[in-house]
């Protein structure tokens, strides 16, 4: 009883600081208008200052609306955390797919949260609904620079993810892996934050053993085209537990396996992004003879936090045992779509990996972890998104193509 009066006093405090607010900001525009009115008048025989004080009315008017949008914002409900539990959470590539749903998470369990993004393949579209909370920082910076911030616990997800996007620039790429690793593990180190890397089943490579395990060292090509990626994340990886052994460093390892979700890049070349796009926009599904297992964005949030909140130090791996063909998906979607899209197959891509499956014991011992959302449900959300997407850029004049992750035989990229 005595909790919920609290409450309902603590929300009547609330209204009337608005209602105090909104009548301070209504005074401010009355007297700003009424100033102008007055200036207009007495400089009416002077053209130039006319236009300059209408300028100025403008921009006044600007701020108005700035301020009112400030105190009228309306951000999703967020959890009180006192301050012992609070904890002060930075997230590298914190505006992007992953990061985005990673960053609603945090904040809404009531942390403190920063991102840091170079807003390569990240969009602040993606957080905006919590720019200008009190909780919540966005900063515009490349990882592969340094950055000195006081933290509790950093998530780095900073990197281009989807083939297109790492091969468009292989050295850069490689930069943000090494160098930008290097960095956070710096920081990491000078405030005593513990790193959760955020690394791929690409170091796996073509994968000969069936499912891999934390154990398998993997069969990588070291100069092929994706070898950017799949090196940078072994390397990163090193640079990780080479930290931990000799400067203390905590470190957690998360090995992420095919994942989708709302905020996908809708050309990113990966099999859901394209299958979804391609069926609705009524073109040939391109499908090849591999098999996928992708799994929702929100399970794989929960493993991220679960395994930073964990002891174990170990690489994890966090993804979908269910394995499907790429066939399977294709005429998935394809009904859920409602698509009369022809099937088309292909021939692969270099060094793609023709078969990919997690063992995922160690993260249901380890961490109570495994994918709960069901794949049609997860691939509903997403087509919703990318329905909504489609209209949105269609009143832009933007129409997107699927971009598939090819590079042609013989051709190199000068940098």
């Amino acid at each position: 009883m005595v909790s919920k009066a609290l409450l309902r006093l603590v929300s009547a405090v609330n209204r009337r600081r608005m209602k105090l607010l909104l009548g301070i900001a209504l005074l401010a525009y009355v007297l700003i208008s009424v100033y102008s009115f007055l200036l207009n008048r007495s400089i009416q025989e002077n053209g130039e200052l006319k236009i300059e004080s209408k300028i100025e009315e403008v921009s006044l008017f600007s701020i108005f609306v700035s301020i009112l949008s400030v105190f009228t914002q309306k951000y999703p409900p967020v959890k009180f955390l006192s301050e012992k539990d609070r904890k002060r959470i930075l997230i590298t590539g914190g505006a992007g797919f992953v990061g985005s749903h990673l960053t609603d998470k945090l904040m809404m369990d009531g942390h403190e949260v920063t991102v840091v993004d170079n807003f390569f393949t990240g969009r602040k579209r993606n957080v905006e609904h919590w720019i200008g909370h009190e909780n919540f920082e966005l900063i515009n910076h490349d990882v592969v620079e340094p950055l000195y911030i006081e933290v509790d616990q950093i998530y780095h997800l900073a990197s281009p993810a989807s083939p297109p996007n790492y091969m468009y620039n292989p050295i850069k790429t490689l930069k943000t892996n090494t160098i930008g690793t290097l960095n956070m593990l710096g920081l990491a180190k000078r405030v005593g934050a513990r790193l959760l890397l955020a690394s791929t089943s690409e170091v796996y490579g073509d994968p000969e053993v069936h499912p891999q395990s934390e154990d398998y060292w993997g069969h990588v090509n070291p100069i092929g085209p994706r070898a950017c990626y799949d090196e940078g994340k072994r390397v990163a990886e090193t640079m990780c537990y080479a930290y931990m052994k000799q400067e203390g460093v905590e470190v957690r390892v998360a090995r992420i396996f095919n994942t989708f979700g709302p905020r996908m890049h809708m050309n990113d070349g990966r099999v859901v992004s394209n299958f979804i796009l391609q069926a609705l926009q009524g073109e040939p599904l391109t499908v090849g003879s591999l098999t996928r297992l992708p799994f929702f964005s929100s399970d794989l949030v929960n493993g991220l936090v679960a395994l930073m909140n964990s002891n174990v130090s170990s690489p994890v791996n966090l993804g979908n045992p269910e394995e499907h063909t790429i066939l399977e998906f294709a005429q998935l979607i394809k009904n859920l779509v409602g698509s009369g899209s022809e099937i088309q197959f292909l021939s692969e891509a270099q060094d793609d990996p023709q078969k990919r499956k997690p063992d995922i014991k160690k993260a249901k011992l380890m961490l109570g972890w495994e994918p709960v959302v069901p794949l049609e449900e997860g691939l509903n959300k997403a087509i919703h998104y990318f329905r909504k997407e489609l209209e949105y850029q269609a009143n832009n004049q933007y129409i997107p193509k699927p971009k598939p992750a090819r590079i042609k035989k013989g051709r190199t990229r000068h940098n």
